[in-house]
């Protein structure tokens, strides 16, 4: 039996892919955070007693909940392979202070946080490395993978890198494949039910007859998300050791 007393906060919290996969994992979202007015709507619609904020920059321990953990995957144009690679000199990339700001103020437990595979290169390898510096100067070891959707029936590759951050010296392994690999069948995406951060045709109408012009916002909204299936995959392992303890 999961503890179901495990609170999260979700930061650059999109149309929710973190936060339903977290809470398929058995925790409660404590609150949200997400500037765009169009996400604002959907996180309204599915979780509409959580407490939202607009803006990172106005947040922080005056007026965010303690919470055990804090996710949230920071907007990655600066750093994604398909974009201008601008790496820690990108306007986007400053909002990565913001996380850790925020992090230094609230002192979770667990910290999980997502970005696109070309963090690992951009700036050589700098800008991830100033994280993994970032976290390990206020006491948190990290340990990080790239999983990508269709390891989770999606399909598409969609690779991403998932960083899950505790107090050092813990030696959690969340991403210990070799207890963990065969879990991942568990959660491979049932074809019938819309995959969230898919943008293939057959999940934007585009078969039903209606053209991409005509549905932008919500391809937009969903290429910005991630799996969920991934999420909740990640946050049972962060379950079971919390229940192990």
């Amino acid at each position: 039996m999961y503890n179901s007393g495990m609170k999260f906060g979700s930061l650059f919290s999109g149309i929710g892919g973190f936060d339903l996969g977290f809470e398929r994992a058995g925790m409660e979202c404590a609150w949200q955070v997400e500037i765009d007015e169009a996400c604002n709507k959907v996180l309204e619609k599915h979780w509409p007693s959580v407490k939202r904020y607009k803006d990172v920059r106005e947040v922080g321990k005056a007026n965010l909940e303690p919470v055990d953990l804090i996710c949230g995957g920071f907007p990655c144009q600066d750093v994604s392979l398909a974009g201008k690679q601008l790496g820690l000199t990108g306007e986007r990339s400053t909002l990565w202070s913001e996380f850790f700001r925020i992090i230094c103020e609230i002192n979770p437990k667990w910290i999980v946080a997502e970005n696109v595979f070309g963090l690992l290169s951009s700036d050589n390898g700098l800008f991830f490395g100033n994280i993994l510096n970032n976290l390990a100067s206020i006491g948190y070891d990290a340990e990080w993978q790239v999983l990508p959707a269709q390891k989770f029936g999606a399909p598409h590759r969609r690779e991403r890198i998932y960083i899950v951050a505790y107090p050092d010296g813990l030696g959690r392994e969340i991403f210990n494949f070799k207890e963990s690999r065969r879990s991942l069948s568990r959660y491979r995406l049932d074809n019938s039910k819309q995959i969230w951060g898919n943008t293939k045709p057959s999940n934007i109408r585009v078969d039903n007859g209606v053209p991409i012009e005509l549905d932008k916002l919500r391809v937009k909204q969903m290429g910005n998300a991630v799996v969920p299936q991934i999420l909740e995959w990640i946050g049972k392992r962060i379950m079971e050791v919390e229940n192990d303890r």
